[in-house]
Formats: structure tokens, sequence, C-alpha cells
């Protein structure tokens, strides 16, 4: 049940937000094993002149840049499983984004079961009404 939020400096075409989305959604469900149907994602455009890398924007730098954090449940995934997250996501990036500053950041918070939920029941809820003793 993962929540994403992308934030780019690029405008996106429909098209490129789409692709976006297939990379997220691929890599959350293949690599970190997430559910499909509960995971939500949100796209949001920066303009280049309010992003700033090293004290000088983007649209003096001739880059472009994204910021993902993604939100999932602690202890639900390995740091392997997280790393090869990380590296897939940059790599399949680069063919939508040309020049993509190295200052691009990928960020996965492991929220404890008992602060995040959704459809109005926490994650560790669902865990202890999964358990058959």
């Amino acid at each position: 049940m993962p929540y994403l939020n992308f934030k780019t400096s690029t405008k996106l075409s429909d098209e490129q937000k789409r692709d976006v989305v297939d990379i997220l959604m691929e890599n959350t469900t293949t690599v970190l094993g997430k559910k499909a149907e509960v995971t939500s994602i949100s796209i949001e455009n920066i303009d280049n002149k309010d992003w700033f890398i090293n004290s000088s924007s983007l649209e003096n730098r001739n880059e472009q840049t994204f910021y993902l954090n993604i939100k999932i449940t602690e202890g639900t995934n390995t740091k392997n499983q997280k790393a090869l997250y990380i590296k897939n996501i940059f790599e399949q990036l680069t063919s939508i984004f040309e020049n993509i500053s190295e200052a691009s950041y990928i960020i996965i918070d492991d929220i404890g079961a008992d602060s995040w939920g959704f459809s109005g029941k926490t994650q560790e809820y669902r865990y202890i009404n999964s358990i058959n003793l």
C-alpha cells in the first residue's frame, strides 16, 4: 500500500506521465512486491527556475531533476530490494529525462505499521487480524 510522490523540474506530457507511472508501478510491484490495487502515485511539476542545486536554478544549469518519495510499511522490504528499486528507477527514468542531475533523489520512508494505513485500518491492525493462532 505504498504512496509515491514524484516531483520533477520538467513539464511532462501526458505520455511522459504515463511512462513515469509505468516505471514506478512496475518496480513497486515487482521489486518491492507491493499490491498494485492499493498503490497511489502523485506527480507534481516544479518550474526549473524554482528548483535549485548548489544555489543555482535548474533554469541556469541546463539539467533536469526529479525527487521521488515512497512510503512503505517498515520491515516489509530488505536492504537489497530497496537498493535495486532505487537503482532501477534512476536508470529507467533516464529514458524519459535528458541530462538528469546526479542530485536527483529517491527516498524510501519506512513507516511503522501502527502509523500507516488505508481504508481506515492501520497496517498493524491488518497484521494482527490476519494471524490465525
